[in-house]
């Protein structure tokens, strides 16, 4: 059940109407995600755009930012944003195969920045609330920080960071909202249980 209702983007003005026009043209649909965030229209007219911004085309690659916001919606074990991310992937050529493997922590064969970047993911996602601040300040160890120096850029490096941080509080929101599927469903192995 819904936390909220979901808002008729036809009830919306200004700028928060061209921004949602623009999504729908794009997907075909109003997302329930965008629907419940319209119950605020200036927050829902800057939130796709910025998600557009974290999620599109930049200096990381889109195949490294779908495994990672889709391990995100994992180990948040949210059904909604798996969903949504695993449609993603399979948009940028990710096979099912690679998105199974990822979802099982089976990195082995993916390249040194893949693994890299789910590391980071995994870490960034399930240690925040673990971790002491006073211990452990930036949440990954020097070992981790220096492999993703060597193997991304700064850009890139703020790119998959705030990709991260994003898709973990989406998951949550969407948990927390409950929304039904606007995209099929992830295949049994990889939604999460």
């Amino acid at each position: 059940m819904r936390l909220v209702s979901l808002v008729d983007p036809a009830t919306l003005e200004g700028e928060a109407r061209a921004v949602a026009d623009s999504g729908i043209a794009q997907y075909g649909q109003a997302l329930e995600t965008w629907r419940a965030i319209m119950h605020s229209p200036d927050l829902f007219a800057a939130y796709l755009p910025f998600l557009r911004a974290v999620a599109g085309p930049g200096r990381l690659d889109a195949r490294t930012k779908d495994l990672s916001a889709l391990l995100v919606g994992s180990l948040n074990r949210c059904a909604y944003t798996v969903s949504h991310r695993t449609a993603s992937a399979r948009r940028n050529g990710v096979d099912e195969r690679e998105l199974e493997l990822v979802v099982a922590g089976e990195w082995r064969g993916f390249d040194d920045r893949l693994r890299a970047a789910l590391e980071l993911t995994r870490e960034l996602t399930l240690e925040p609330a673990r971790l002491a601040p006073a211990e452990h300040p930036t949440i990954i160890d020097d070992a981790l920080r220096s492999r993703l120096q060597s193997l991304f850029d700064e850009r890139e490096l703020v790119e998959l960071t705030m990709s991260i941080s994003v898709w973990n509080g989406l998951a949550r929101f969407h948990r927390v909202m409950g929304f039904e599927f606007d995209m099929p469903p992830a295949p049994e192995g990889v939604a999460p249980h």
